[in-house]
């Protein structure tokens, strides 16, 4: 249980719950395409984070460093929402400051195991 108390997981489960709200405001047919892939690269990276959080830290950072590449591309599918007007930009803005700091704690992360 003390590996679900990391603050990357914290933040990601916040962002997927941030994002699960959102989808009652999705039109229906972005909901079942493209929404539907931002809520599933979501938990992807909530699954990820917590199985890196068990991994020796000889694989972690090989993990993490593919876990970055799903956040960038939440970033991009939240980009694509905004610019098809599926997502308005003054919701888009909290979900992508929230990316933001999770890609920031991750480079830490990925850092902090490459010192080692």
């Amino acid at each position: 249980m003390q590996q679900l108390d990391i603050p990357i997981i914290t933040k990601t489960y916040e962002l997927y719950r941030a994002l699960h709200d959102l989808q009652k405001g999705i039109p229906k047919m972005e909901r079942y395409s493209l929404w539907s892939r931002v809520e599933a690269t979501a938990l992807q990276m909530l699954e990820g984070f917590v199985h890196a959080g068990y991994l020796p830290c000889e694989q972690r950072a090989q993990k993490l460093t593919r876990l970055a590449a799903e956040v960038d591309m939440l970033r991009m599918f939240i980009r694509l929402a905004v610019d098809i007007k599926v997502l308005p930009l003054k919701k888009a803005v909290p979900l992508q400051e929230r990316l933001d700091e999770i890609g920031r704690m991750l480079g830490g992360w990925i850092k902090s195991l490459r010192q080692r």
